[in-house]
Parts: C-alpha cells; structure tokens; sequence
C-alpha cells in the first residue's frame, strides 16, 4: 500500500490554520520601545532621519510612557539628550541629569505597570562622544571608565530605575555595576548588558538622536563584525560577572550571533533593532518598494526566531498594536 502524499501547504491554506501552528510568537510583552528625552526641549523635536521618532520633552515622555503601559509593552528604554556636555559625562551621573530626572518622571508616571530601563554609557553626555573616560593621548581609558559607570548605576538606582543597560563594552563594566549596586543595598536593580554590541554603521541614525560628538569610530571598544564567537564569550563573561539579560547588538544583520548566544547562555536573550534598520524600512516603505506593515511584523519576527526574548525597536508600540488587532 502506498504511503500518503505529504502535503505541508495543507497546513497553509488559511489564516486560521496559519496562526494555529505558527512556530514563532511576537506579543507586545517581548518588545521594549528605547525613546529619547531631551533636556530644555519645550516640544518634542522629530529626528530627521528616523520618521516618526522624536527626542521628548518631560511630558512627552510621560504621554509615551503611558502609552506603552496601556499597550502591555515590555518596557521602554530611556536615552538622555543634555543640553551640555564635558569630557567625563557628568550629566550622567548627576542626579538632576536629564536622564536621571527622566527615569523619576516615568517611574511616577506608570509604577510597576511597565518595566524602565536606562542607557548606562557616556557617550550622550560627554563632549568627545565615547563611551568612557580619555587618556591623555585619547585612547579609552577602561578602569577609570568603571568607575564613572559604577556611579552612573547608583544614580540611576537612586532615581527608581528597574534595569540598567550598560552599553560601553567596557572589560568588566557588569562586575563593577554590579558590586556598586550590591554595596549600596540596590540588590533588586537587574543589568541588561550589551554583550556583543558591534561597531556597526546601522548606529547612524541614532547618533542623530543623540546628539552624538563623537568624531572617529568605536572600533576598539565595540566588536568586529567579522566576529561571532566573541559574541558569545562576551555573553558568558558578561553572564559570570552577574547580568541578568544579555544583548546583541544590532539585530538583523547578526541574527546567527542571537541564536549562537541564546545556545550558550542560560539568562534571556535580547536583541536590539537598531536605528539604521529601522531608517532602512522607513525609507524603503516611503518609496513605495515595500508593504510596510508587513515589513515590521517580518523583521521584528526573524529576530524573535532566531532566538530573542526580547526586543528593543523604535516599532513597539506600532507592533504591538498591529500583533493585537
């Protein structure tokens, strides 16, 4: 007797049956939406090129906020815009710092009903635009870049913060947030780390966002794209140093490094859509060459297959309402 013919288009033919064995889920708890406040803005400023994304005012932020809560989004990811720099970032660790008052604002604003997170780097607050401390010669200084991120952590512990994200690829920045936060009794405070952050040109846009000074690259800090297994040792560093979650960082262009680390670790896994992927999508759309919508909800759901938990992109709330109606 014969076997019978598989037909796997069977299980194609409707919605219906389409959504019932759909293999990857996106739901608006897995998305996180990072906005951007800036300091002395009177109304909210569009970023050119990042349609539809906008540097806040303090109560623009709240009303994004809100927002995102009644959306059910995962959390939202605070970036400070200072309307003055310097050569250590001490906007940052200033508790009247924009982004410190920030994270006040939207914690009173939504209490446990959205999880905050926070930019954990200096590259928004200082004049030369990296991510830590200069040497004489200009070269990143690591230890002494600890230190201010050490500090960084407790002020943004001090202003209510849920989860600090520190993203300077700094060697050891997870043990010294960790130890500060420890020490100063702020043991429920969870770090997301940018474990594998690399020194990609889809960052672009959001320097722009930003406000970013920085003349040059970050390429002897930040990961080579060529590179995938540093990724994951950086993950596992990062993890026996005491992270909670991981990153990678961009997504769609390393999704192989999403799935070599959501293998290898044993905490989740989030991964970041960044700027320039986002600007791509939008420009594309605009002209017309893509469905939009359907773009979103596809770019949003690789990222997801290949292995993330979470994910931060500038469409969460869009997303979220596209996956719920």
């Amino acid at each position: 007797m014969p076997l019978p013919v598989t037909r796997p288009r069977r299980l194609r033919t409707t919605q219906g049956l389409r959504s019932l064995v759909a293999e990857t889920r996106l739901a608006p708890e897995q998305l996180v939406l990072p906005v951007f406040v800036r300091e002395g803005a009177a109304e909210p400023r569009p970023i050119s090129s990042m349609p539809g994304v906008v540097q806040h005012t303090r109560d623009s932020l709240l009303k994004a906020a809100h927002e995102a809560a009644e959306l059910g989004l995962g959390g939202v990811m605070l970036f400070g815009v200072p309307e003055s720099k310097d050569a250590v970032g001490s906007g940052g660790t200033d508790p009247a710092g924009i982004l410190n008052l920030a994270i006040t604002d939207v914690v009173a604003e939504v209490g446990n009903a959205l999880t905050v997170m926070s930019d954990l780097c200096l590259d928004e607050f200082t004049d030369h635009g990296h991510c830590g401390v200069l040497t004489p010669d200009g070269r990143v200084d690591n230890d002494r870049t600890l230190e201010v991120y050490a500090a960084m952590a407790l002020a943004q512990a001090a202003a209510g913060v849920d989860v600090v994200g520190p993203s300077g690829m700094m060697d050891g920045q997870v043990a010294a947030i960790r130890a500060a936060l420890d020490d100063a009794g702020h043991t429920d405070v969870a770090i997301l780390a940018y474990s594998a952050k690399y020194a990609s040109s889809f960052f672009g846009p959001f320097r722009e966002a930003v406000d970013s000074s920085l003349q040059g690259d970050r390429r002897t800090y930040q990961q080579d794209p060529a590179n995938a297994r540093e990724g994951v040792r950086e993950a596992l560093l990062d993890v026996a140093e005491g992270a909670d979650l991981v990153m990678v960082k961009p997504a769609l262009g390393y999704l192989d490094v999403v799935r070599r680390v959501r293998d290898a670790v044993d905490v989740p896994v989030a991964a970041y859509n960044v700027s320039g992927e986002y600007s791509m999508v939008e420009a594309a759309a605009a002209h017309g060459w893509i469905d939009r919508e359907q773009a979103i909800l596809e770019v949003l759901t690789s990222i997801r297959r290949a292995g993330a938990d979470v994910v931060l992109t500038y469409w969460a709330a869009e997303a979220a309402r596209l996956v719920t109606r």
